[in-house]
C-alpha cells in the first residue's frame, strides 16, 4: 500500500479510468452527488489518462485515481507504474469486476491504496475514496477475505499412510480392537500396536475414534458406513 499522505478530505479531486461508458456515467454522477468530491476528468483508456497526467501541472493533478483493470489497449496493472511516474502523489484505487486472487495480489504488490469491486454500492465506493484520501487504505470486504485466507497458515501435508497402515485404519473403522486386527491380519499384537501409533501420529490424533473421524474428514476413508 502507499505511504500515508493525507489530502484535504473536503475537496477530493478524482480522475476515473473506465472503458464502460454507462458505468463511467454512473460513477461520475455518484461523485458529483457527494459533498467534498470533484471529478476532474474521466477517460476510457489508460493511454489518454497518462497523456493528460503527464501534461498537467502538479497542482492540477488528481488526489485519487479510480482505475479499472480490464481496459482496451494498456491494462490497468500495466499502467500503474507509469501513472506513478507521471503523478507520484496520486493515490490509486482499483475499481474492477475482477475478484481473481492473481489480479488482487498483483495490484496490491504495486502499492495501490485500495481495491474495490464494481459490485460495491456507490456509498461503499464513496467511503473508500474518503478513507484513502484521509491516508488509509480501502479494500472490498470480499478482497479482504481473499487476502486473509492467503495469509492464514495452511496445515502441513500429512505423511501418506502405508498400505498396512491403511488396512489397519479400515479395520479400526469397522470397530475392531488391536487383538482382533492382529488375528485378522495374522501378525503380532506388538506390530499392530506400532502401526496404530504411526497412524495416530500421522493424523495428529490421540485415539482410534479420533483417527477414524479424521480419516473420513480427510477422505482417507471414502465414506461413512450406512447404518
Amino acid at each position: 500500500m502507499d505511504p500515508i499522505m493525507t489530502v484535504p478530505t473536503d475537496s477530493i479531486r478524482i480522475m476515473l479510468v473506465e472503458d464502460n461508458a454507462e458505468y463511467r456515467r454512473v460513477i461520475a454522477m455518484a461523485i458529483d452527488d457527494q459533498p467534498g468530491m470533484q471529478l476532474l476528468r474521466h477517460f476510457g483508456t489508460t493511454e489518454v489518462a497518462l497523456r493528460t497526467l503527464s501534461a498537467a501541472a502538479t497542482a492540477d493533478q488528481p488526489d485519487i485515481l479510480l482505475l479499472d483493470l480490464r481496459l482496451p489497449g494498456m491494462g490497468g496493472l500495466e499502467a500503474i507504474p507509469l501513472i506513478r511516474k507521471a503523478a507520484p502523489a496520486v493515490k490509486i484505487i482499483v475499481l474492477s469486476q475482477s475478484d481473481e486472487p492473481r489480479d488482487i495480489y498483483r495490484a496490491i504488490a504495486t502499492g495501490v491504496s485500495g481495491y474495490l469491486l464494481k459490485s460495491a454500492t456507490l456509498e461503499e465506493i464513496a467511503n473508500g475514496i474518503r478513507m484513502v484520501a484521509a491516508g488509509g487504505a480501502s479494500l472490498d470486504k470480499h478482497v479482504a477475505r481473499y487476502i486473509l485466507d492467503a495469509m492464514r497458515p495452511q496445515p502441513a501435508a500429512m505423511p501418506p499412510l502405508t498400505d498396512r497402515e491403511q488396512k489397519i485404519l479400515e479395520l479400526l473403522a469397522e470397530g475392531l480392537v488391536k487383538k482382533e486386527i492382529a488375528r485378522r491380519l495374522g501378525i503380532g499384537y506388538a506390530t499392530v500396536d506400532t502401526h496404530v501409533s504411526h497412524i495416530y501420529a500421522k493424523l495428529n490424533v490421540p485415539n482410534a475414534p479420533a483417527a477414524v473421524s479424521q480419516a473420513y474428514e480427510r477422505g482417507i476413508l471414502p465414506s461413512r458406513p450406512v447404518r
